[in-house]
């Protein structure tokens, strides 16, 4: 089992170096280059939204009794507007800890 674990890492490590060494020898297409300042928030956005969405995975709940979701676009919306990570999560944190209390 540790031989695999290892073997994965190392696997792992490869793939992720081979990009970095390659990178400053090709010229990405302007295209491509573009596309990939879009990455992070599609990987981002993969992993949030469903847990928004489906609290303890249950089915999709937009209603105001899903704290998860009200907080979520209430941190969204601070986002947008702020444009300040560490003021978007706190507001978020605050608004899912207050709607949980008067919900429950």
């Amino acid at each position: 089992m540790w031989f695999t674990i290892l073997s994965m890492g190392v696997v792992t490590f490869l793939i992720r170096l081979s990009f970095i060494i390659a990178w400053g020898k090709f010229e990405m297409p302007p295209l491509v280059r573009r596309s990939l300042r879009y990455v992070p928030p599609a990987v981002l956005s993969a992993i949030i939204l469903p847990e928004l969405l489906r609290p303890n995975s249950l089915p999709i709940d937009f209603s105001l009794g899903n704290a998860r979701w009200i907080a979520g676009l209430v941190a969204a919306l601070i986002a947008w507007r702020t444009r300040n990570a560490l003021l978007t999560i706190l507001i978020g944190m605050i608004v899912f800890w207050i709607i949980s209390l008067v919900v429950k």
